[in-house]
């Protein structure tokens, strides 16, 4: 058998084999549950006990384990992501709610609402690193490209607290609208957008090369038929190649897609009741929001930018995260 042969055979076998499907997991926060989704068939393929009150959730880098911020246990519970059997959990500090990871899977950087902290956890062993303080009502958490930086959104100071990685110290603060609520990093590392429940907008800052920020934009939104004040700032996320921000309007049921160059309001896409968090595929091809008060999450195709299907999942769907490659 030649090796031309060999090589031909192989490409035939990778080429006739299926797509990866990566496991959808949306915490279900009155539900008290985790649902599993297949991404390749959206079927639900497990909803598992998650503690009470899940919200912020995430993963490792290597897909192995998923970690739950359980917010009425004061704790961040930890799930293999193939058995769904709980691990271990982690030290939090009181009703944790949103949190990022460190892209290498260590530590974990915890929002805590009631404390007004931002909890440092080593994933490793298990201890907490710092406690910072922040302001009033902590909750969106994001990290930049090069993981020198955290930033912090608080709910009631309405302002965005960039906190160094190195020494776990508060290096800017700056204002936003009222009740922001997330914070999301540009894949370079040149852009963060901050959304406003409350305020109704999304602040779009500049961020040198030395990880300073300059508020520079804000981002309105208006849809016909619907009252302003149902125009609610949540989740959000941007592309990889920076062109597109997609931002979940919350009681307006609708997501946001806009220009990430120009600001500009391109098109609303009509989702379920009350969307709330978001979270692209891997490969960016689709789009999931979780939807509260309709109970099921919906996918967006990114490139149509049109909702092609809706899944069921559990009670009020909060937080969603899928598996990486």
């Amino acid at each position: 058998m030649t090796a031309r042969f060999l090589t031909m055979l192989c490409l035939a076998v990778t080429a006739a084999s299926p797509a990866f499907a990566n496991k959808v997991f949306v915490s279900n926060e009155r539900g008290n549950t985790v649902t599993v989704v297949d991404s390749d068939t959206w079927e639900v393929l497990e909803e598992f006990p998650a503690g009470n009150r899940p919200r912020g959730i995430t993963i490792s880098p290597d897909g192995a384990l998923l970690y739950v911020c359980a917010s009425d246990d004061d704790t961040v519970r930890v799930f293999d992501t193939e058995t769904y059997q709980e691990v271990y959990t982690l030290p939090s500090g009181p009703d944790p709610e949103l949190f990022v990871i460190h892209p290498e899977g260590n530590p974990l950087y915890i929002a805590n609402e009631d404390d007004n902290i931002v909890t440092v956890t080593d994933t490793q062993s298990h201890t907490v690193l710092a406690e910072v303080p922040v302001g009033v009502e902590p909750e969106g958490m994001a990290i930049s490209p090069d993981a020198k930086w955290v930033v912090n959104t608080s709910e009631t100071t309405n302002m965005a607290h960039f906190i160094s990685t190195e020494d776990y110290k508060i290096r800017h603060n700056v204002l936003v609208d009222q009740r922001p609520r997330y914070a999301q990093y540009s894949r370079d590392g040149t852009k963060l957008f901050v959304t406003s429940e409350i305020g109704g907008t999304v602040s779009v800052m500049d961020i040198a090369a030395d990880g300073t920020p300059t508020l520079v934009h804000k981002i309105g939104f208006s849809v016909p038929g619907v009252l302003p004040e149902w125009l609610q700032p949540v989740g959000a996320r941007v592309t990889g190649d920076g062109k597109w921000l997609f931002v979940a309007l919350g009681p307006a049921n609708r997501v946001a897609v806009v220009d990430a160059q120009t600001y500009e309001v391109e098109k609303y896409i009509l989702v379920g009741q009350r969307v709330w968090q978001l979270a692209f595929t891997p490969d960016e091809k689709y789009l999931l929001t979780t939807n509260g008060n309709s109970n099921d999450i919906t996918v967006i195709d990114v490139e149509a930018q049109e909702a092609i299907k809706s899944i069921q999942v559990g009670q009020q769907p909060w937080g969603v995260v899928v598996q990486p490659n």
